[in-house]
C-alpha cells in the first residue's frame, strides 16, 4: 500500500528543525498531561472508599483506634484523623504549657486545619501542568502551522509553481500542527475540569470530616444532623487520647 504523502510521517521527514521541535514539544506535553490525568484519577478513585468510611463506618466504632482502622492507611481521611488524635494527645501532655495560651478547641482546629491544608496541596499537585498544557498547546501548534505555511510559501515562490498539487502538500502538513495542538489541549482541558471537580468534592468531604472530628474532640460527640436519622451522638470514644 502506498504511503500517504501528506501524513505525519511526511511532516516529520520533510519538516525542518523548528517543525520537529514543535512536534516533540507537543508530544511531551501530551505525555505529561495524560500522566497527570491518569495518576490523579486513580488517586481520586482510591480515596472513594476512605471517604465513605469517614462518613459512616468510622462513627459506628467504639474507639478512635478502631475508627482509624476503618479508614485504612495512606489516605487523607486517615491523616486528618491521626492529626486530630496527635493534637489532642499533645495538648493533654502539655497542659501546663499550652492550656493558658491556647484552648483545646483552638489547638485541635489548628492541627486539623494544617493537615487538611497539606492534603489540599497534595491534591493540587500536577494541576498546573494540565492548566498550562490546555492553555498553551493550541498556540504551540499554531506556531508550527505558521512556520510551516511560511516555508511552503517560500518554496512555492522560489519554484514559481502555485498549482494545487504544489500547495496542497506543504500547507496540509502545516495545518496538521494545528490539529496536533488541539489534540493535546482538549484532553488536558477536560481532564483539568474533571479533576478540579473531583478535588473539590473530596476536600468538601474532608472539611466535613474535620468539623465532625473537632466536635468529637471538644464535646465528646459528633456534631448533629450528620445522618438520615437526624442528630447522631454515637461515635468513637475519646479514651484513646486521654479522655475528654
Amino acid at each position: 500500500m502506498e504511503a500517504n504523502p501528506y501524513g505525519l510521517e511526511s511532516l516529520w521527514t520533510q519538516g525542518d528543525i523548528v517543525i520537529r521541535t514543535v512536534a516533540m514539544l507537543l508530544l511531551a506535553m501530551s505525555v505529561a498531561s495524560w500522566y497527570v490525568i491518569l495518576t490523579k484519577a486513580v488517586q481520586l478513585l482510591r480515596y472513594r472508599s476512605p471517604a465513605h468510611a469517614a462518613g459512616h463506618a468510622f462513627w459506628d466504632t467504639t474507639s478512635l483506634d478502631s475508627g482509624v482502622l476503618t479508614l485504612g492507611a495512606d489516605n487523607p481521611f486517615a491523616d486528618v484523623a491521626k492529626a486530630g488524635i496527635n493534637g489532642m494527645s499533645h495538648h493533654h501532655a502539655h497542659k501546663g504549657h499550652l492550656h493558658d495560651a491556647l484552648s483545646v478547641s483552638d489547638w485541635i482546629t489548628l492541627s486539623l486545619r494544617q493537615s487538611i491544608d497539606d492534603v489540599t496541596g497534595k491534591l493540587q499537585a500536577g494541576m498546573a501542568v494540565l492548566a498550562s498544557v490546555g492553555s498553551t498547546a493550541p498556540f504551540v501548534g499554531l506556531f508550527g502551522t505558521v512556520w510551516g505555511i511560511y516555508h511552503a510559501l517560500v518554496a512555492i515562490g522560489t519554484s514559481g509553481q502555485a498549482s494545487i498539487d504544489k500547495v496542497a502538500g506543504p500547507v496540509g502538513e502545516a495545518l496538521i500542527m494545528t490539529a496536533l495542538g488541539l489534540a493535546v489541549a482538549i484532553p488536558a482541558t477536560f481532564g483539568y475540569n474533571a479533576l478540579v471537580r473531583g478535588n473539590k468534592t473530596l476536600i468538601a468531604k474532608l472539611n466535613k470530616f474535620g468539623f465532625d472530628l473537632h466536635a468529637l474532640f471538644v464535646t465528646g460527640s459528633r456534631s448533629g444532623n450528620n445522618d438520615e436519622g437526624g442528630v447522631h451522638n454515637k461515635g468513637p470514644r475519646l479514651s484513646a487520647v486521654g479522655g475528654a
